[in-house]
């Protein structure tokens, strides 16, 4: 009984032990297989991560297209086709063959020159209108027409001389640069310059207006005028302003004149007319009759 007892003890001495062992190999597998799946997560996640470092590098790289050959064909009636790869159709015969590239290129150099080239017909013929415009108006008051209710009583004007006429010839080659950028006639330049400061770089309104064109601070800011006192900037900036208003009135000589005197908001709130200001009305007679000086003095 006392051996059976004995042998019992150790039977389930040696349970437990094999169940502490059991239980260790067990804990040792689960550690194992934890750094496994551990280990396998960074490995996937460090894949992904260069996938994705590779699409990012492939999609900032440029991406050329491909540039297809472009096709030109005309038919025996004369028709033209265009295609992107060889026609073999009877009849048809190839004008040219180009890149696509070439072909866009060549199409665009094109557009440009004949931008240039209308540029260019519109500035000729608005010179060429604007100059028509200041004989008619001119004529018609020399014929007593429609503006000489305005001129009546008044005598000629003559050309400009002594001290004003230095000051003129010393500003000439900036006023006839002036006129020809914004598609002006310089006798137009002249006139206003004349009757805003006699040709004077200095002169100053008791309103603020500056320099040869007498611009206000917020006009030479406008057009981009840095420095107001400066000569060739004044009449830059005076001229732009001229050529603004008369595109926005049609080329009427007599509104842009008036704009320039009281400002375009003033015409246009008096219904694109005059407005009945006496220094307004003054100042576009007396522009229109310094224009006949000019016209006169480039006539003889």
């Amino acid at each position: 009984m006392t051996q059976w007892a004995a042998s019992s003890a150790l039977r389930r001495c040696l349970v437990t032990v094999l169940k502490g062992l059991k239980a260790k190999v067990i804990r040792r597998r689960m550690m194992a297989g934890a750094v496994h799946m551990a280990s396998a997560c960074v490995r996937k996640r460090m894949h992904v991560g260069l996938l994705l470092a590779l699409l990012g590098g492939a999609t900032a790289l440029p991406v050329r297209p491909a540039c297809a050959d472009v096709f030109k064909y005309i038919d025996e009636q004369g028709n033209v086709f265009f295609s992107d790869g060889p026609l073999s159709r009877p009849g048809l015969r190839l004008e040219w063959q180009r890149t696509e590239a070439r072909l866009v290129a060549s199409s665009r150099e094109r557009s440009r020159a004949l931008q240039r080239k209308q540029a260019d017909v519109d500035a000729t013929e608005v010179d060429t209108y604007l100059q028509a415009r200041l004989e008619a108006e001119l004529s018609a008051e020399a014929r007593g027409g429609a503006g000489a209710a305005e001129t009546a009583g008044r005598r000629a004007v003559g050309p400009v001389s002594g001290s004003m006429w230095v000051r003129r010839m010393r500003y000439q080659p900036l006023i006839e640069a002036a006129a020809r950028r914004h598609g002006l006639v310089p006798e137009l330049l002249h006139a206003v310059i004349r009757a805003e400061s006699a040709y004077r770089s200095d002169a100053r309104s008791h309103a603020g207006a500056c320099g040869l064109m007498q611009l206000m601070p917020g006009t030479a800011e406008r057009f981009r005028v840095t420095e107001i006192w400066d000569p060739a900037q004044n009449i830059e900036g005076g001229a732009a302003y001229l050529r603004f208003l008369l595109d926005l009135f049609d080329h009427d000589i007599r509104l842009a004149l008036a704009g320039y005197n009281a400002g375009e908001h003033a015409v246009k709130r008096h219904g694109y007319q005059i407005p009945p200001y006496a220094e307004t009305q003054h100042y576009v007679r007396k522009v229109l009759q310094f224009l006949r000086a000019e016209e006169a003095s480039w006539a003889s």
